[in-house]
């Protein structure tokens, strides 16, 4: 019997993910829920889900089944460590390897000034954000390694790159301190056949956003060069390009998916 990998990409032609085996932390909904699914559209042969809430991760997983790649919604905190090593374990296990992770779980506090932020919000940011990449990278790089190639795609955010982002002090930092990482990860792993890369959305419609408690949606996007707001199906987009073939040539990039807000 083949294995999985060459079976799919039999059945599947050239296509961007083609025979590959997913990861998408986050994965229940917005950006991380547009990733999976388009992983399986472009031809992986296997999607595994990884988030918190078991019905919505089943439910993207059901869709990716759908369009042809096998599935699995792994119920993870990925802030805990032994979690994350068996959400990488369990991957390994059924699939028999890792390609291509999205690693995109993460909190933005509720706008308020820096003064009135709990300590506690603090932590939960940062767990979020900083140590979640960091665990994950410490539990996919050796799998990466071992197989001679891996592609490894970050959520950081514009909110890290430009500042200032009033009321989201907390969030900016940290998402400063991730693209840090994931340029030092990436100088370090290059060598060992794996890409790591960022993208950095910003203003895209999520659950998230909608939660930080933006007043006005559309007076957001009438500033924009665009003039609206992105879609998470659009930073999906750019996630699956830096996991392509089509980005061979690039590693420690941030990739800023905002509709030119970074840019004016």
């Amino acid at each position: 019997m083949q294995p999985l990998k060459q079976q799919h990409e039999l059945n599947t032609g050239r296509s961007r993910m083609a025979g590959r085996i997913g990861l998408v932390t986050g994965g229940n909904s917005g950006i991380g829920r547009a990733t999976a699914i388009l992983m399986a559209r472009e031809g992986a042969a296997a999607v595994v889900i990884a988030g918190r809430r078991a019905a919505e991760g089943q439910e993207v997983a059901a869709e990716c089944q759908a369009l042809g790649a096998q599935s699995l919604f792994v119920a993870t905190d990925v802030t805990q460590e032994e979690q994350v090593a068996r959400l990488v374990q369990t991957t390994v296990t059924r699939f028999g390897a890792l390609d291509v992770t999205f690693n995109n779980a993460g909190f933005q506090e509720r706008r308020a000034a820096v003064e009135e932020q709990d300590s506690s919000v603090y932590d939960q940011v940062f767990n979020a954000n900083v140590r979640s990449v960091f665990l994950c990278l410490k539990h996919q790089v050796p799998v990466m390694a071992a197989q001679g190639t891996g592609r490894i795609v970050i959520n950081a955010s514009v909110s890290g790159l430009r500042n200032p982002n009033p009321g989201l002090s907390l969030y900016s930092a940290s998402k400063a301190a991730v693209i840090s990482l994931m340029r030092s990860a990436a100088m370090e792993c290059a060598p060992r056949g794996i890409r790591i890369n960022a993208v950095a959305p910003g203003r895209v419609v999520t659950d998230m956003m909608l939660a930080s408690g933006i007043a006005d949606i559309s007076a957001v996007a009438a500033a924009l060069p665009l003039r609206r707001m992105g879609k998470p199906e659009e930073v999906a987009e750019a996630v699956v390009w830096l996991a392509s073939d089509e980005a061979s040539y690039i590693v420690g990039h941030v990739l800023a998916a905002d509709g030119g807000f970074s840019a004016s």
